[in-house]
């Protein structure tokens, strides 16, 4: 896949304007659906949240928030879309910005597994899953800390805090920046 390498989004994420478009060109669901640009909002900002505590690889996190739910082809049951997901990163990974090997590998482990609801002892992979989780009860699912990776995700204002973001169905300014970029 050829995409133009350019320099990264303004908010600071290793993603691309032109690799951003393309990402979302292949995204199938509403843009603004419960899996769209306003999950992926929360889920960066959560990962960045977390990450400062748990030490995790921000880059890989930044890039999950997007990645983790690009492939999804439904709303509901989709089991292959974490892998889906980690293949157009693999694809993409010549134009994200500096992300080494490593990074990529463990990226795409966090991507394809973020659906089986286990916990992870890599501090990365573990905030990118819980970055996600953190969000789970905007589709009425009650976050379980016990099925949570990292003390900082369980700490009782950050669950709070998530809830609160996540059952409001908060719309993060960066969405509304993502949506300018793509013509939406």
């Amino acid at each position: 896949m050829t995409v133009p390498k350019d320099a990264p989004q303004p908010d600071g994420s290793r993603i691309p304007p032109a690799a951003f478009r393309t990402i979302v060109d292949g995204y199938r669901l509403p843009l603004t659906g419960i899996h769209g640009l306003p999950h992926w909002a929360r889920v960066l900002e959560n990962g960045r949240r977390l990450a400062e505590a748990t030490g995790a690889d921000l880059a890989v996190v930044e890039l999950f928030a997007v990645f983790h739910d690009a492939r999804r082809m439904s709303e509901g049951g989709d089991p292959d879309h974490g892998r889906r997901g980690a293949d157009l990163a693999r694809q993409l990974a010549d134009v994200l910005a500096p992300v080494t090997d490593a990074q990529l590998a463990l990226l795409c482990e966090a991507c394809e597994g973020h659906t089986a609801g286990l916990t992870h002892p890599d501090p990365t992979v573990g905030t990118c899953w819980d970055a996600d989780r953190l969000d789970l009860w905007r589709v009425g699912i009650k976050v379980r800390p016990t099925l949570l990776s990292t003390a900082a995700a369980r700490e009782r204002d950050v669950l709070a805090w998530a809830k609160n973001r996540s059952t409001d169905e908060i719309v993060l300014p960066i969405v509304h920046k993502w949506m300018a970029a793509v013509g939406g």
